[in-house]
């Protein structure tokens, strides 16, 4: 070191020298200031890598979780499908009977139509043969009324009148007013 102290100041070297010297000191400083940063830099991350840390660990879980629902929704999907299958066919037979049911239905309604018509054809029917029935009815009362009972009444009262007329023809004759009758014969029937 002695030596480069006896260097003249005008020699070019001496210049070379120091600018040599000082740039190995602004390289040693850069080299500390960048160790001085990496340093604090390394514990920036370490410092956010420990606050990080519960994130990533809940990401993780929650990256399973999300595993797990997509693989539930894969499962629903799969379940919706089928369901989706099933309904589809039900619809189809729901279909399929409805059209059963509707031509059920039309033949019902053109057999209660004819039904109803041919009853009211018989409800006619009968209240005509009641009508037909009630006048000869009346007609052959009135007929048995002014033919037979008419005439049958004068028949027995004629009767009856010659039967009374007989009686007294026949009777024997009375009893003077003065005679006892006895208890019969007071009788008056």
């Amino acid at each position: 070191m002695l030596l480069a102290l006896q260097i003249n100041t005008n020699d070019p070297m001496f210049w070379v020298m120091v600018v040599i010297a000082l740039s190995f000191i602004v390289i040693a400083l850069a080299m500390v200031s960048i160790a001085v940063f990496v340093n604090r830099a390394v514990k920036s991350v370490n410092r956010l890598e420990e606050k990080l840390e519960p994130l990533v660990e809940r990401v993780t879980v929650m990256s399973e979780q999300g595993k797990q629902i997509a693989v539930q929704g894969r499962q629903i999907a799969e379940q919706f499908n089928v369901m989706s299958n099933h309904l589809s066919t039900a619809t189809m037979h729901f279909s399929e009977s409805l059209a059963i049911v509707k031509g059920e239905v039309g033949e019902l309604k053109q057999m209660v139509s004819e039904g109803a018509h041919q009853a009211r054809d018989k409800v006619e029917l009968v209240s005509r043969t009641i009508d037909n029935t009630h006048r000869q009815i009346a007609s052959t009362t009135d007929f048995i009324q002014t033919k037979v009972i008419g005439p049958a009444r004068e028949l027995a009262a004629i009767m009856a009148g010659f039967r009374r007329g007989l009686e007294v023809l026949v009777a024997p004759a009375p009893k003077p007013v003065n005679q006892i009758y006895g208890e019969d014969e007071m009788f008056i029937g």
